[in-house]
């Protein structure tokens, strides 16, 4: 039987910026899974609804800006809307919906000769979405999180939540729409399901 998560370090970040937070690492993650929480506002908040962004790690949106998706305008979204009014982003280590920042970029060339994103991912031997939502889970009850409000228009990501926390409201994020990641939005639309007004 696994141990429990418990939360093992808090570190303030950004105190000298418009935007303060905390970072909270937990225990009994391996290496390839040091998932953390960015809390923004008072820590207490956890102990009410906090609005809370399941955010999975994507190296090519997140830093580099790519066009392909909208991870990386939802991370600077969630920043924003939780450095005005609380919350916490849980950060988790699930490059291209699990599948591994290798694996993802060639799912990329793939999706270049005409994939979309779920046929790559089933074409290099995985499921379209890889990722389990347990680790946000043992997260938030480490944080003492009982009841929360969910940002996201990920159905998956909702229904993971509802069967563990009372959900008192569904935030969608916004429609970041550009020119290389259209095909990528109407396929997480039409094939996910994702609650996108396109």
């Amino acid at each position: 039987m696994p141990n429990e998560v418990r939360a093992r370090a808090v570190l303030k970040v950004g105190a000298n910026s418009d935007i303060p937070a905390e970072i909270v690492s937990f225990t009994d993650f391996d290496r390839d899974n040091e998932h953390i929480a960015m809390v923004f506002g008072s820590a207490d908040s956890a102990q009410d609804a906090p609005l809370v962004r399941i955010h999975s790690e994507c190296l090519t949106g997140d830093v580099f800006h790519s066009s392909r998706c909208d991870c990386g305008e939802q991370l600077d979204e969630s920043i924003q809307l939780m450095s005005q009014q609380g919350g916490i982003i849980l950060y988790l280590r699930q490059e291209g919906r699990g599948i591994g920042l290798y694996n993802k970029i060639d799912a990329y060339v793939l999706q270049s000769q005409g994939m979309n994103t779920y046929e790559a991912n089933e074409h290099l031997g995985f499921k379209d979405d890889e990722r389990s939502f347990d680790d946000a889970v043992s997260m938030l009850q480490a944080m003492g999180v009982k009841k929360l409000k969910l940002m996201t228009n990920n159905p998956r990501k909702i229904k993971a939540m509802e069967a563990e926390f009372e959900l008192i409201e569904h935030v969608s994020t916004s429609i970041h729409l550009k020119e290389d990641n259209t095909q990528y939005l109407k396929t997480k639309k039409e094939r996910g399901e994702h609650k996108l007004k396109l």
